[in-house]
């Protein structure tokens, strides 16, 4: 039976199909696809990339998650006294609104000091849990938010949680975003002390991996005032540097589109 999805399927299949080189190993033929099959490779193609570590050699991309927040700009500080770049995950409704106008300087701050700024969803929500609809409005509400305050569409998304499944790689590719998590958890989020943390930057800058995608969190303030400064000075005494995670992906560009930040009105509410 000719299904609607199946149609759709085997069209975008004999578009995937011409476009490919040709090469001596025989492709299977559109007919040969069962709808099951054929679905996959529908899904496979029209889900957002999710990226787990970075692709050029040497390099840290330090990402925080959650803000903006009270000690944002004082990271910033932090970050430019050892000429490191970092990417803020921001939401627009979770510890704090986005549109006050302390985190809309904060993140004007962040940003015209080089760093990225990329999104977290509006109100911190697990995607796994909720429909394509309610995901798409969370992060078109934080797009919305970060081009009025900054002119800027973020080109990358960081899940709450890490947590994502294929419909909402899928909502994601709908909105031009690829997926960012990580492989190097600082462990702020799920109680540890800043203590602990350091230590778990001592030890994975001794194994000197070619790369790290760092997590933190900008709302804790053990992470600004003591983990921050500790892990830029045991990561750069290996040779890192800090770039941001479009830098660390091969230079990809952060954003989808800039225009000219909006001016605050009524509309600048949570």
């Amino acid at each position: 039976m000719f299904t609607t999805p199946r149609i759709l399927a085997f069209s975008l299949l004999a578009t995937l199909a011409a476009a490919l080189p040709a090469t001596d190993k025989r492709a299977p033929k559109l007919h040969e696809f069962d709808e099951h099959e054929a679905l996959s490779v529908v899904r496979q193609a029209t889900a957002a990339p999710v990226y787990t570590a970075c692709s050029v050699p040497n390099t840290v991309a330090i990402t925080f998650d959650d803000g903006p927040y009270t000690w944002n700009t004082e990271i910033v500080n932090t970050l430019a006294q050892y000429n490191a770049k970092a990417t803020f995950f921001v939401n627009g409704n979770n510890y704090e609104c986005i549109y006050t106008p302390e985190n809309e300087q904060r993140l004007k701050t962040a940003a015209a000091a080089g760093h990225q700024i990329a999104s977290h969803t509006w109100a911190h929500l697990d995607w796994t849990t909720i429909s394509k609809d309610k995901l798409a409005s969370e992060m078109t509400l934080t797009d919305t938010a970060l081009v009025k305050i900054l002119g800027v569409k973020p080109a990358f998304v960081r899940p709450p949680y890490g947590k994502y499944n294929a419909a909402s790689q899928e909502v994601a590719a709908a909105n031009g975003q690829s997926i960012v998590i990580w492989d190097f958890d600082s462990g702020d989020s799920v109680g540890e002390s800043a203590t602990k943390s350091e230590a778990d930057y001592q030890t994975i800058a001794n194994q000197h991996p070619a790369s790290i995608l760092t997590l933190n969190h900008e709302t804790y303030e053990g992470t600004a005032h003591k983990v921050l400064p500790y892990a830029l000075q045991v990561l750069q005494a290996k040779g890192y540097s800090f770039v941001t995670v479009a830098e660390c992906l091969g230079g990809q560009n952060p954003y989808l589109s800039a225009t000219t930040p909006a001016v605050r009105d009524a509309t600048w509410a949570c």
